[in-house]
């Protein structure tokens, strides 16, 4: 299969990354190395070039039809206003997650996964006929992440970023250029995503590695991601996971929220109690869980890893993965087989890591 590249392909040549099939895309895992980059983001910034994200123009004629697709309140928005949430399917697993933001007058951009696109399209085609427009191709979006990131950004937006509130998103010029700019990200960071036409995308880049500017690649965003607890579809979620397993109910608005795609078979898991929840751990030693490793309790396999990694943040192995509600509590210690023995897991809060004040 031929991977596709982003408009910033070029610059990352130019970087030195090592590159990577993700999602379809050829991406940089990382420059100078997933660790310095990762510490880059956590003292200081970085940015990504996450132009692979699928990106969707959603006009409707009413907002009902788009309410019926997430179990989410939209009604809440205003114009400038962002909501994450989850697809779901008529069983309550979801098809994706992603992020609605609110232009107004209706319409709302959607970005959504890379690697979940051939089956959110054929979705979104079927559920809201004649009013998805695709920009995938149409924008690059670069994310700027990490403690310094506002304060770096501010002499080249014609608008002071920091008067963006958190999950809020706001058109502008950058470089003298139309631009939109969301206060949102995926590093457990403040830090903002922005979207540009792919002509003015290297031009970006290169006066933000002037302003000293980390580039960052999929390596370290998926440590950050883990540290702050977010979920990665095809790990922590899928078709046959709902939201109320993936500890993701805050998401389910039930009592401002008329029928929704999944709500009948929600309610049915929320009735009877769920058996499994997403809970985060700590493990012994220097032990890495890697995705699909089995977890443990009295020697009987319980659950499964989803993702983990040695945290760089904390100095400590972490992860996330499932294990039966009964054992879901901080404080609970289980095992974990790695290769032919096992490590303890003590099961902590989620997220392992929060940004400071």
């Amino acid at each position: 299969m031929t991977l596709k590249r982003t408009a910033l392909f070029d610059q990352h040549l130019k970087l030195g990354a090592k590159l990577v099939g993700f999602g379809g895309w050829e991406m940089p895992l990382q420059y100078a190395g997933i660790l310095a980059e990762h510490r880059a983001v956590r003292s200081q910034v970085g940015m990504f070039d996450v132009s692979h994200m699928s990106k969707w123009l959603v006009q409707v004629p009413d907002l009902e039809q788009l309410q019926k697709l997430v179990p989410s309140n939209l009604a809440r928005l205003k114009v400038g206003q962002a909501q994450y949430s989850v697809l779901l399917n008529p069983n309550g697993g979801v098809i994706d997650d992603l992020i609605l933001y609110y232009l107004g007058d209706q319409s709302w951009l959607i970005i959504s996964n890379a690697a979940t696109r051939s089956q959110v399209e054929p979705w979104l085609q079927a559920h809201l006929p004649n009013c998805i427009s695709d920009r995938y191709a149409e924008y690059a979006l670069i994310a700027v992440q990490g403690a310094e990131a506002i304060a770096r950004l501010q002499e080249m937006c014609s608008l002071d970023p920091d008067q963006v509130p958190r999950f809020h998103h706001q058109f502008l010029e950058i470089l003298a250029q139309p631009a939109w700019l969301a206060r949102t990200g995926y590093t457990g960071e403040d830090g903002v995503e922005i979207m540009v036409p792919p002509q003015i995308a290297g031009q970006l880049w290169q006066n933000l590695l002037a302003l000293e500017i980390t580039p960052c690649g999929l390596g370290a965003r998926d440590t950050l991601r883990l540290e702050a607890g977010l979920h990665l579809y095809g790990q922590e979620l899928s078709a046959d996971i709902s939201p109320l397993v993936a500890d993701l109910g805050w998401l389910i608005h039930w009592a401002e929220k008329g029928d929704f795609i999944g709500r009948t078979a929600l309610e049915a898991q929320q009735a009877d109690g769920i058996l499994q929840k997403l809970v985060a751990f700590t493990l012994e030693g220097k032990n890495i869980a890697r995705p699909g490793y089995g977890i443990y309790a009295e020697g009987q396999q319980v659950g499964m890893v989803t993702s983990g990694t040695l945290s760089p943040s904390l100095g400590v192995a972490i992860g996330l993965g499932y294990v039966p509600i009964s054992l879901a509590q901080p404080g609970q210690i289980l095992t974990i087989q790695i290769r032919d023995r096992f490590a303890n897991a003590t099961i902590v809060r989620r997220p392992h890591y929060r940004k400071k004040s």
